[in-house]
């Protein structure tokens, strides 16, 4: 029996100066509104320039010193600032977020990963990467936000960080590493280690029953940190385990993000949708059951895309993904909010 690369795609958890302003509008009755400023920004790679939308709400200046900023950090594989994806995926979740959040007066930056996209020029190699050195890239951010949002008092600016997905895991391991973090925002996120997560993903679908063996074999000898010959694997697991991606496999799988929240020391927000086929409440409820003091939202009919989903339908589901019409959850957006008043005061 074949199986199809897309479903294995879209069940995989992981896989890696100011130039120009635009405006966004919306339309309402009373005609054309404007929700908020794009700006593009940049910070130092390791050999070359990283690249994300700074989004404010319009009348930046207005931007008070006790305001955070979310820097949106983004989930696996090819995933871009907007949090779209060449594998499939066009929801544009990142985007709408920013600009939800921006109507709320809540600035944020979103990012492309270091090696693609915008930040091509970073480093040579796209898959040469570590969720360290994902983590890296957080603090040159942090530090292009307050160069970019000084306060005016001349204290230091709250980064909040959101991380999507693998995103949530970056965030979790940088965490300790950035200057003065004031919060952290876990989306999506799993809550076990990661081959746990994909081991139990690919033996949910009653269709890939001809390739666990292999799948299994492969997850195992990357959790124990050996590289393993995929050549003789299922066409359709070779791209899942290519000879290129294992040292980040090997490296990513090491992490139990639960371990990790244990040691976060700063207020935590865990939201997760619980209509996610990718993550789901028991990875949430590991993460909150590490750090009792953090604070766990659950959207009721919220998918991975972060999209409201009314149906148990898969394939519905899997449809908003390649959807950037359908709006951002506003469960989602006014957890966020909510969590961030602390900061705003």
């Amino acid at each position: 029996m074949a199986v199809p690369i897309g479903s294995i795609v879209r069940t995989l958890v992981f896989s890696f100066s100011i130039v120009s302003a635009s405006t966004s509008v919306a339309q309402t009755d009373n005609g054309s509104v404007e929700l908020a400023i794009q700006q593009e920004l940049t910070a130092p790679g390791p050999e070359g320039s990283l690249a994300g939308t700074l989004t404010l709400p319009v009348g930046d200046g207005a931007i008070s010193d006790e305001a955070p900023v979310v820097l949106i950090v983004p989930g696996s594989g090819p995933t871009d600032r907007n949090g779209n994806s060449p594998l499939g995926i066009s929801a544009a979740p990142y985007a709408l977020l920013a600009e939800a959040l921006a109507e709320q007066g809540i600035p944020s930056l979103r990012i492309d990963k270091r090696g693609m996209f915008g930040s091509m020029s970073a480093i040579p190699d796209p898959n040469d990467v570590t969720i360290t050195a994902y983590g890296d890239d957080l603090l040159a951010w942090t530090q292009a936000i307050r160069d970019r949002l000084p306060r005016t008092d001349g204290g230091t600016r709250c980064i909040v960080p959101l991380g999507h997905s693998e995103g949530g895991l970056v965030a979790l391991v940088a965490i300790a590493r950035l200057p003065n973090p004031c919060g952290l925002i876990l989306v999506s996120t799993p809550g076990r280690p990661l081959g746990t997560v994909l081991r139990e993903q690919l033996h949910a679908n009653p269709a890939n029953a001809p390739i666990l063996s292999e799948a299994d074999e492969a997850i195992m000898a990357l959790e124990r940190g050996e590289r393993v010959d995929v050549s003789a694997f299922h066409p359709a697991l070779q791209p899942l385990f290519a000879p290129v991606v294992q040292g980040f496999l090997i490296d990513a799988f090491a992490y139990d993000p639960a371990a990790l929240m244990a040691q976060t020391r700063v207020p935590v927000l865990i939201i997760q949708g619980l209509r996610d086929l990718q993550v789901g409440e028991t990875d949430a409820r590991r993460l909150a059951d590490a750090a009792p003091e953090a604070t766990l939202s659950f959207a009721p009919d919220v998918n991975h895309v972060l999209k409201v989903v009314s149906s148990d339908d898969t394939a519905t589901n899997y449809a908003a993904y390649a959807d950037p019409d359908l709006p951002i959850a506003q469960d989602v957006v006014e957890a966020v909010a909510h969590f961030l008043e602390q900061f705003d005061e």
